[in-house]
Order: structure tokens, then sequence, then C-alpha cells
């Protein structure tokens, strides 16, 4: 899990005074929202890194012919009790079989991370009351799972057996 260090970001937002600028210039490595990326797709260049944020309540499929373009999609939690997100994830892997960076942003606390790797969160932009040495521990408690996820689809007694 690649852990996101806030004040060192490779990747930026483009905001004006009032928000989101409507329509960004193309720059590597932009951050847009859904709806600034709606809005360029159809002239933004092929290659050039772009991540997209995505609120949770979005129908990730309305996404699926875009992600070949995509780089970054970052799924956000809004409460730690939503758990849209991961929904979201798992599509993305699964599904969409997306291999770009697949990042958890907003209330993310260290009890999600587990999950967050099991259903395809690659990156974590923990909470500001949150230690990543924690968040480490977290992920190193449990080795294995009996259930399949994004990286072993088969159950574990099923493992043996291919």
């Amino acid at each position: 899990m690649k852990f996101i260090d806030t004040h060192h970001q490779q990747w930026h937002r483009v905001v004006g005074e009032d928000g989101p600028m409507p329509h960004p210039d193309p720059a590597p490595n932009l951050l847009l929202t859904i709806e600034q990326w709606h809005a360029v797709r159809d002239h933004w260049p092929a290659g050039l890194a772009t991540g997209v944020e995505v609120p949770n309540d979005f129908a990730i499929e309305d996404l699926a012919a875009d992600l070949p373009r995509l780089s970054l999609i970052a799924l956000h939690f809004p409460k730690w009790v939503d758990g849209r997100a991961y929904s979201q994830a798992r599509l993305l892997r699964s599904r969409y079989r997306f291999a770009g960076e697949v990042r958890a942003t907003g209330e993310v606390l260290v009890d999600m991370l587990p999950l967050l790797a099991r259903t395809g969160f690659d990156a974590v932009q923990l909470g500001a009351d949150q230690s990543r040495a924690s968040a480490e521990r977290a992920l190193a408690f449990f080795p294995a799972h009996y259930q399949g996820d994004v990286d072993a689809t088969q159950p574990v007694f099923a493992r043996g057996a291919a």
C-alpha cells in the first residue's frame, strides 16, 4: 500500500478562486473532478498522466470507456461508515481490469486498511489524525484470508488444488 503525503503530492488539482476550474488546460499529473474530466475528455491528449476524483455515489460503469486514458482514480469516503467506494474499487479492478492507481481519500481510518487492500485500493490518503505506523501494522495483521479478493479470486481451500 502506498501512503500519500499531502504535503509532497505528485498529483495536483486545478482550482480557481471559486473552486475547480471548469475547463483546465492539459498538463501531466492533474487530478480532475469528474465534472472537469467530462468537460475536457473529448479533446484531452492521449498518453498524458491524468487522474480523476470520483464521488462514492458515481456509477463507475459510466467511466469504463475512459479508463484506458486514466492513470489514477481517487475514490472518496465522505464518512468512514459509508463503504460505497469499496464497491467502486472492486468493480474497477475485477470487472474493468483497471491497472492504474486506485486511491482512497476522505475520512480514511487505519481500521479500513485491510479491506481497502482486498478490494483493490493500492494507495491511501489517511486522515490527519491517523498514524502511518498503525496503518502498516493493520496491513500486516492478517497474512491471509479464507475468502477470495481482487488479488486471489479463489478461496484459500481452492488455491492449493489449482
